[in-house]
């Protein structure tokens, strides 16, 4: 049992490596963002919804005992995997944290100033 906690700032591969590490089970605060057409609508304001749903699908697909999961955020903040790595020690899962590096284009069109305000409190 195996949970992937994916870092990075946006553009840099999380969503991509997350779907190929684990196809069935990927999970990203980003999806609550989607509406059921499949557009993507950011709100910042419900961003505390948003990574509840995310850890919420994460605790589901432990429960249902999915042998790998992952979850790709941002986590710039090493305490924000706290609440995942908890939950993972809770449900018997080992974890495994990949900070991804690429230089994409930010599939959300996130502002360059915000990436590089990530960028400068990201803690490794």
């Amino acid at each position: 049992m195996l949970l992937y906690i994916i870092r990075g700032i946006p553009g840099s591969g999380k969503s991509t490596l997350a779907r190929k590490l684990a196809p069935d089970s990927n999970y990203a605060a980003d999806d609550y963002f989607i509406g059921e057409d499949g557009v993507y609508r950011y709100d910042r304001y419900k961003l505390p919804d948003a990574h509840a749903y995310c850890y919420a699908k994460v605790e589901e697909a432990m429960t249902r005992g999915d042998e790998v999961v992952a979850v790709a955020n941002t986590f710039t903040r090493r305490n924000e995997m706290e609440d995942y790595v908890l939950l993972a020690e809770k449900m018997g899962y080992t974890v495994n944290e990949i900070i991804c590096k690429g230089k994409f284009k930010s599939i959300h069109n996130v502002p360059e100033k915000t990436i590089q305000a990530m960028k400068a409190r990201f803690e490794y």
